[in-house]
């Protein structure tokens, strides 16, 4: 059985693609570092597969080399990093070790392992390193114009797995992704923020006027174009993923209020307030996804009014899922 390394597989989007990877039939290797957003609750459906093994490791660590040469892994997701905006304008230093220090670590590493084996790096960033797009879409060529501390992290990432590429030849692929949101999300984010306020009849805490925009993407659609790219992606390439459907967080905070209601009876204290915005918000992020679509023949398949639908549910059959985090992290949101 073919063998494939996750890495922050606790995390959000890394425990929603080892259920993917699992369903494809790979032994999957889930390496996390277990810090305030992973949590074991993500893997609790798949923890006593005998496909499926996680190791405490962080991507930083000298370790990773005997992990790699152990288990020979014919790919690796490379999802470990530090992802909160508002906590890179608290403390930048720990998303320059996590995001970008981490990652030449892994690269070095990698480098050696893919002399001797065969295998193939995807290396997972986001949309925010082209910074504020006012208007059109941006493409993979469009030039990189973070605004935070993270997405800066995130951009010298992106650059270093490309210098890697080209001047060592290792085999790895950057994917840049839209917002997403689903199942297993922390609740420092927006859209489970929001489900856990409405469940326990808190306001609905919005930066600004809320017409900051997001492009919005299902968590298991962006798994399964990641699953695209490992199998069909192309060496040295850059691939956005997104859904090509924005909407602005006070669209976003509506259209969860109304699939409330037809959920569960809300209670008074329930209501949209607006605080004080975020340092350096960017206003709008659009990804142009059609490079993805054209080459590999991936197109996100969920549409937002049915995926925030499913997640609400998920979170609210899933009640345990919030008892298991720090109540901080449920009730602040960081920055404000």
């Amino acid at each position: 059985m073919k063998k494939l390394i996750v890495t922050g597989g606790l995390g959000f989007i890394g425990s929603n693609l080892i259920e993917l990877l699992l369903k494809k039939n790979f032994y999957v290797i889930n390496l996390d570092k277990v810090s305030y957003s992973s949590n074991f609750y993500n893997v609790r459906e798949f923890e006593k597969s005998k496909n499926y093994k996680f190791l405490k490791c962080d991507i930083g660590d000298k370790k990773i080399k005997k992990i790699l040469f152990k288990y020979k892994p014919v790919g690796i997701f490379n999802l470990a990093a530090e992802t909160h905006v508002d906590r890179s304008i608290d403390n930048p230093k720990n998303f320059i070790q996590s995001n970008f220090v981490s990652v030449f670590n892994l690269l070095e590493n990698f480098k050696e392992f893919s002399k001797r084996y065969k295998s193939k790096l995807i290396h997972i960033s986001t949309d925010e390193v082209y910074g504020d797009i006012l208007s059109g879409r941006s493409s993979e060529n469009y030039p990189y114009k973070p605004s935070s501390p993270y997405a800066a992290s995130k951009a010298a990432s992106d650059h270093l797995v490309s210098s890697y590429v080209r001047t060592y030849k290792i085999p790895a692929i950057v994917t840049n992704c839209s917002n997403n949101y689903g199942p297993k999300q922390h609740p420092e984010k927006l859209i489970p923020k929001l489900i856990y306020n409405i469940m326990n009849d808190k306001n609905l805490p919005i930066y600004g006027k809320g017409k900051n925009s997001r492009e919005w993407i299902y968590v298991k659609d962006h798994c399964e174009a990641l699953y695209k790219v490992f199998t069909k992606g192309k060496v040295s390439e850059f691939y956005n993923i997104g859904s090509n459907k924005n909407l602005n967080n006070l669209q976003v905070t509506k259209s969860i209020i109304n699939v409330a209601k037809n959920k569960i009876k809300l209670g008074k204290k329930i209501k949209i307030n607006f605080i004080k915005d975020r340092p350096g918000h960017d206003i709008r992020y659009a990804l142009n996804s059609n490079k993805i679509k054209k080459k590999l023949g991936w197109i996100a398949k969920t549409n937002f009014r049915h995926g925030i639908k499913v997640t609400f549910e998920w979170y609210s059959q899933n009640k345990n899922y919030y008892k298991s985090i720090s109540k901080r992290d449920i009730l602040k949101r960081l920055g404000i």
